[in-house]
């Protein structure tokens, strides 16, 4: 009989741990694959000074949300800052010629870190941080990529990048594929998680998107 019982508990025990893995299985079969975009992990220079901000030379930057930074006229070694040259835009593809430092309109105790680069034969600058008191915030990792979005995204589909470049949005494109196209937008409060809506000012052509799982469902003008 104890031999018997051992048997009889051995196999409940197996059949236990069999439809367990079964369901594991099951489940991974049902699973939403992950979003690829996921995997992505752009580069970082984590510059920390005016010399180590230097790097940002050594290759092209391409502009995380157009629309979002101000860049103004250089000359003299000084930026314009009386007048705004212009904003960046969605995924702007620059030369930087250098970093320096800069006056801060108004605060005699702050610098600017500015980056410098040359647009159809002018030249501009745009700020990429601070220096305070001998402490550097530079924040050109949140600011600028510094390599081909083009090649970091290339699972996304030719129609996808087609309309980005034209600057256009589809129905069914993601917010980030929507961020590169026409840059930053402004999101309206929301109680849904899978429902959201996003205003984009786009360079003075509004656009009002709402978002259906990560999906352009909607977009309006205006």
């Amino acid at each position: 009989m104890l031999v018997f019982a051992i048997i009889v508990a051995g196999a409940r025990t197996g059949y236990i741990f069999y439809a367990r893995h079964a369901a594991k299985i099951e489940q991974t079969r049902n699973a939403t694959p992950l979003n690829a975009d996921y995997y992505v992990v752009p580069k970082k220079l984590y510059p920390y000074d005016l010399k180590s901000a230097q790097q940002l030379t050594q290759q092209p930057v391409w502009v995380k949300e157009g629309y979002r930074y101000t860049y103004y006229p250089y000359e003299s070694h000084h930026a314009g800052f009386a007048q705004e040259a212009g904003k960046l835009l969605p995924l702007q593809k620059l030369q930087i010629k250098d970093v320096v430092l800069d006056r801060t309109p108004g605060s005699p105790g702050e610098q600017q870190v500015m980056a410098v680069f040359e647009n159809d034969g002018r030249t501009y600058a745009f700020s990429i941080g601070s220096l305070k008191n001998g402490n550097y915030q530079i924040y050109s990792d949140e600011m600028l990529y510094i390599q081909d979005p083009h090649e970091l995204y290339k699972h996304w589909s030719p129609d996808v990048w087609q309309a980005i470049d034209q600057h256009q949005v589809k129905p069914g494109m993601s917010e980030l594929q929507t961020d590169f196209a026409i840059g930053m937008g402004i999101p309206e409060p929301s109680t849904s998680a899978d429902v959201k809506t996003v205003n984009y000012p786009n360079g003075g052509k509004p656009l009002t998107i709402t978002f259906r799982e990560g999906k352009a469902a909607e977009i309006r003008q205006g």
